[in-house]
């Protein structure tokens, strides 16, 4: 049997979704510093969590009204913004429950003695041109377009069938009726109307909508297909990096992405730490890149693991389409599209893990993969870290925050205390040492309201939701 890339470079697959929503609400200061409260919890919080209630991917359609997540069983809940919420003065980000779906059902491969997991890697939402919405969920292997409608009004009164559906017999019909359109509870549908499959040797890691709407890319560990949404029998292969002897693989595509408003341009990570643009009219095999990012190693930093930590788990174009920001498992750098030679900002995670990597290679924490995100304005960037933290970067004020998304919030308004971890000797009241970190508990998935300071983090089979209250 072939060995895959994944096994090869010990890429590990990411995490799923669950059927818990916790929101909170957040204060700000007179100093300027950032706090939040717990808001609501929908859902019962249990200690048994079954591997397929863990969450995939958390993403927020374009104005930020639905939020859906995939979890490993392979299904798509989608949550809509509370209309009372989001009206109220000052607007509140309270969300629930739209629509649950099965989107991929679990696969064998008869050919290569494999199997596929129903998992979903990713979700993409298209933007909305009528009144249905339509996203892009992908698991390994196979991609689908699914739509998402409602419906509200029902027809009654027809000629040829009874209304349980039943077909009538011709010779009961002795007048003809004119059917008539009745109001009916909100119904809303999800039904597959794309399934684009058997283009991907290796696990599909990235799907992104270009922004003309009528294509999209598929990334996994050696190549990025380019689709047409109306075309589900062939793609176009824009990238291969498959050497001729997989004994020469010395690295795999992590990540890719479109540029937001140049529909020409996309960008790819690898596990080597370099990010590549590639720009397609160019050429149509985007080979030969057009930029390359990478920021030189510093001798003094290097070890046993430094090319491991140096992977790139996630890289994500601003809104503008400007900069663009990647995650490594130390730190999130910012890059200017303009320069290739270094990053123009670099915020530590959990720089207090980096005596810890030993034990972390140990049980493969190491090769955890963490996402990233931009908020609305691009002045803030947003990671996650272990013990259910997650880091809040402002760009402006360079201020940093760590919160921890935790379960044990009784009360609506709780104040959420900013975290701090300890690397050794006294520890403070309000501090965790980091001996004490549970690596259990990791925050991989994360989502910014386009538009809002509302995020949402996903912790194993809970979803949090967060708003910053002016």
């Amino acid at each position: 049997m072939k060995r895959s890339p994944s096994n090869i470079m010990r890429q590990s697959s990411l995490t799923k979704l669950g059927s818990m929503i916790n929101t909170a609400v957040n204060k700000r200061a007179g100093n300027g510093d950032i706090q939040w409260c717990f808001s609501q919890v929908k859902g019962t919080l249990e200690d048994d969590v079954t591997d397929a209630d863990i969450i995939s991917c958390v993403e927020f359609n374009h104005d930020g009204d639905l939020l859906a997540t995939g979890d490993k069983g392979g299904r798509v809940v989608i949550f809509q913004r509370d209309p009372i919420s989001k009206n109220s003065i000052p607007r509140r980000g309270e969300y629930n429950v739209y629509s649950t779906f099965q989107s991929h059902e679990p696969e064998f491969d008869y050919l290569k003695s494999l199997e596929i997991e129903e998992k979903i890697n990713k979700i993409r939402w298209l933007r909305r041109k009528n009144q249905a919405h339509f996203l892009l969920s992908t698991n390994d292997k196979t991609i689908k377009l699914w739509k998402v409608s409602e419906r509200d009004k029902r027809v009654e009164g027809y000629n040829t069938k009874e209304e349980n559906g039943a077909i009538r017999d011709p010779a009961c019909i002795t007048a003809l009726r004119v059917p008539t359109i009745k109001p009916m509870e909100l119904m809303v549908e999800a039904s597959p109307r794309r399934i684009f499959a058997n283009a991907h040797t290796y696990h599909i890691n990235s799907i992104s909508v270009n922004s003309d709407q009528e294509t999209y890319l598929s990334a996994d560990d050696l190549r990025i297909n380019l689709w047409h949404l109306e075309i589900t029998d062939q793609s176009f292969n824009i990238v291969d990096i498959k050497p001729t002897n997989m004994e020469e693989l010395t690295e795999v595509i992590t990540a890719a992405e479109f540029h937001p408003v140049e529909c020409n341009v996309l960008v790819y990570s690898s596990s080597k730490g370099t990010i590549r643009l590639c720009d397609m009219r160019s050429a149509a095999l985007c080979d030969h890149h057009s930029k390359l990012f990478e920021e030189p190693e510093d001798p003094t930093n290097k070890s046993f693991f430094s090319e491991i930590i140096s992977s790139i788990s996630d890289v994500k174009l601003s809104n503008s389409g400007r900069y663009m920001i990647s995650r490594d498992y130390l730190s999130v750098k910012v890059w200017d599209l303009q320069m290739e030679t270094k990053p123009i900002e670099c915020y530590p995670v959990h720089e207090y893990l980096r005596s810890k990597l030993c034990s972390l290679y140990e049980n493969d924490c190491i090769f955890d993969k963490f996402e990233c995100c931009w908020s609305g304005n691009d002045c803030a960037i947003m990671t996650g870290s272990y013990n259910n933290f997650f880091r809040v970067f402002d760009r402006n004020t360079k201020r940093d925050l760590t919160l921890e998304a935790a379960r044990d919030i009784a009360k609506p308004k709780t104040l959420l205390k900013p975290r701090k971890v300890c690397t050794g000797g006294k520890r403070k009241k309000d501090e965790i040492s980091v001996d004490c970190l549970d690596f259990n508990k990791k925050i991989l998935h994360t989502a910014w309201h386009p538009s809002e300071n509302v995020v949402a983090v996903a912790a194993t089979n809970n979803l949090f939701l967060f708003q910053d209250k002016l």
